[in-house]
């Protein structure tokens, strides 16, 4: 592919008052590596390197909103906090200094658990005390705790505002806390947070993009990252058909969401095969098709293998972009998000610009352990 051919990855974007050079994302990856849960001058570093690659927009690592047991690692950053706030000041300075543009992504874990067994000093919550479905963990929230979360996904939005950054990402994916809401498996709640559909269980996070809207205002663009699959069940899907996902997507939009981000597995495979074939939309496509908002796509991009490999500790080699390019010059979506190739490859963006697919490089393990 000739850098002429994939000129389309470089269009400009702007959406109220964000203003990116290119269409290129850098998707939003769990690092661990903030002791204390303060990001400091190497986690600057790391995203200044990004932007001085070309990078149209970084998505940051999600970073907790400030509840009692909203993490579920020790090393993942707060958004909350004088000292935190301060270590993403210089996150967004620095990133700023290259000039590139970000966002934090904000975030609750949820019920969810790491591998490594940690436990928080609090209970763990979520919308029915469940993990998933049939497995308890913690406590069901209640009208009160929800509130409160509410109110705390707003102060972030608020703070992250304040302290300059371009824009901000509500982490709604993933079968993490607002996702568990979504998910009739882990949402049995009988109120007014629960019910048989998707556009009921959709309240929870409705009301955290309202307050994120109200707290930013107009024109602070808001993104919501959303999946079908979770990781606790990567086959279970929200939205089985155009007309739930609709019941679904519209309630988030109303309340204020601007820029979906759709996060599925490998970008290229269709959503709904069975209405418009093989070669059909994409989760992200959709999505778009839908709501008529823009909306960000993920999964895979520029690599061989998809990113579950990464935990078992393979490697991805590179792999042609013209699926990419063919599903962006159609508008199927609006922005690409990339992950892994930017982890392993920080001058990624301005080699795909320059057409220097011959240095491009695959993604390997050992940077899932370093911040380069």
């Amino acid at each position: 592919m000739s850098s002429t051919a994939n000129d389309v990855l470089f269009r400009p974007f702007s959406l109220k008052s964000l203003n990116l050079d290119n269409r290129i994302v850098m998707a939003p990856m769990t690092r661990s590596m903030s002791p204390g849960g303060i990001p400091g001058p190497a986690n600057a570093a790391y995203y200044k390197r990004r932007a001085e690659g070309g990078v149209g927009l970084i998505l940051s690592e999600g970073t907790v909103i400030d509840r009692p047991a909203s993490r579920n690692d020790p090393n993942i950053p707060f958004f909350h906090g004088e000292a935190a706030l301060a270590g993403w000041k210089g996150v967004i300075d620095a990133v700023h200094d290259a000039g590139g543009k970000m966002a934090p992504q904000i975030w609750h874990t949820g019920a969810t658990m790491t591998p490594s067994g940690w436990e928080p000093d609090a209970p763990v919550e979520s919308p029915s005390g469940l993990l998933a479905p049939g497995k308890p963990r913690g406590k069901a929230m209640s009208e009160e705790d929800i509130a409160d979360t509410v109110a705390a996904f707003a102060k972030a939005a608020a703070d992250a505002q304040r302290l300059g950054f371009d824009t901000v990402e509500i982490h709604g994916a993933h079968g993490y806390l607002i996702d568990e809401f979504f998910w009739p498996g882990t949402n049995e709640r009988t109120d007014r947070y629960g019910g048989p559909t998707i556009a009921e269980r959709s309240r929870f996070a409705a009301e955290v993009v309202a307050a994120i809207r109200a707290a930013v205002g107009p024109d602070f663009p808001v993104i919501l990252r959303l999946s079908q699959w979770k990781q606790q069940d990567y086959t279970t899907r929200v939205a089985v058909n155009p007309t739930e996902m609709e019941e679904w997507l519209s309630p988030l939009v109303s309340a204020g969401a601007d820029i979906l981000h759709c996060s599925q597995r490998r970008f290229w495979e269709p959503e709904f095969p069975e209405i418009d074939g093989e070669n059909g939309l994409n989760f992200a496509g959709w999505a778009k098709k839908i709501t008529g908002v823009p909306t960000i796509s993920v999964g895979s991009v520029g690599l061989s293998g998809e990113f579950f490999g990464a935990f078992a500790g393979q490697g991805s080699e590179v792999s042609p972009l013209d699926k990419l390019v063919e599903r962006m010059e159609r508008d199927e979506f609006d922005l690409i998000a990339v992950g892994r190739a930017l982890l392993t490859d920080p001058q990624w963006v301005r080699k795909v610009k320059a057409g220097d697919f011959d240095h491009l490089l695959g993604f390997e393990p050992a940077s899932l352990a370093e911040l380069a």
